[in-house]
């Protein structure tokens, strides 16, 4: 299995990698020396896991660049800094790799190791990332970069957010929700930042993508009481409603006015013909 090119058996060899006990059961003795108040148990890898260290590593550099993306993607639910050490450096190699699908799931194999252990394993993640976010063009690649710079490296992300403001509408949907939420997060923890990410999120309600223009509108709800805030907001929430075939998007959209009129009444006076315009469903749901 470790050496076969079919890619199924290859699949279900990462599974049975995945479960499968890595290490050897401590001792009877072991386990009394450590009751009695002796040294605690220390794990030990199982011969055979340097086979399989073996295996990913031949893996990581194969010429293919599916089987490469799939072992970086198993490498995201291994745990164990044994493993996972001696992959490091081929890992960093996997994010010069020409085709866009390594890249990506190698970000996201960095992003993992740094997570669990990053001091360990790799300190220098953030300014790993820092330069292969510069660099990239894919999206997704682009996108899940920014994920590990957002969650490790938060001042980094927000810098790169600064540099790129004019193009975030061009990095893609999953980048402009990632962004959404770094929004909410840091402005939450520090109100002062609000008056850095208000211009990106005026981009934002203007996407084409649905998403992103009613989690916009929410963030900026939720952030800023200003009539102007609120304003942009319910236009979007006016437009999301008018443009949406499917029902249960203008339920959604129709409760967040609902909460808007509670405290805006006025400002949705506004637009009141283009939310009744919109309520002419035959749906008895939404009228």
């Amino acid at each position: 299995c470790i050496n076969s090119n079919d890619k199924q058996l290859k699949k279900l060899c990462m599974l049975y990698w995945e479960v499968v006990p890595k290490y050897q059961e401590p001792t009877s003795e072991e386990l009394l020396t450590a009751g009695q108040g002796g040294p605690p148990v220390q794990r030990k890898m199982l011969p055979e896991m340097l086979l399989v260290c073996n295996a990913l590593m031949n893996d990581l550099t194969h010429p293919n660049e599916y089987v490469r993306g799939s072992m970086l993607r198993f490498l995201c639910k291994v745990k164990d800094e044994e493993i996972i050490g001696p992959l490091i450096p081929s890992i960093k190699a996997c994010l010069e790799h020409r085709h866009p699908y390594v890249r990506k799931n190698a970000a996201l194999a960095v992003f993992h190791a740094h997570r669990l252990h990053g001091e360990n394993l790799l300190p220098d993640a953030p300014t790993i990332m820092e330069e292969f976010i510069n660099n990239e063009t894919d999206v997704s690649a682009r996108r899940n970069a920014f994920l590990m710079m957002a969650n490790e490296a938060e001042d980094l992300a927000i810098q790169y957010l600064g540099r790129n403001i004019e193009s975030v509408s061009t990095f893609g949907d999953g980048f402009a929700l990632l962004v959404l939420e770094l929004t909410r997060r840091v402005c939450r923890r520090d109100p002062t930042q609000k008056s850095r990410f208000v211009r990106v999120l005026f981009q934002m309600l203007s996407s084409n993508s649905a998403a992103v223009s009613y989690e916009a509108a929410w963030t900026l709800v939720s952030l800023s009481s200003s009539p102007t805030a609120v304003r942009a907001a319910a236009v979007t929430y006016a437009k999301l409603l008018n443009g949406q075939n499917d029902n249960n998007v203008k339920l959604i959209v129709l409760e967040r006015l609902e909460d808007l009129k509670k405290k805006h009444s006025k400002i949705l006076q506004e637009l009141l013909m283009d939310i009744l315009r919109a309520l002419s469903s035959p749906s008895p749901d939404i009228c």
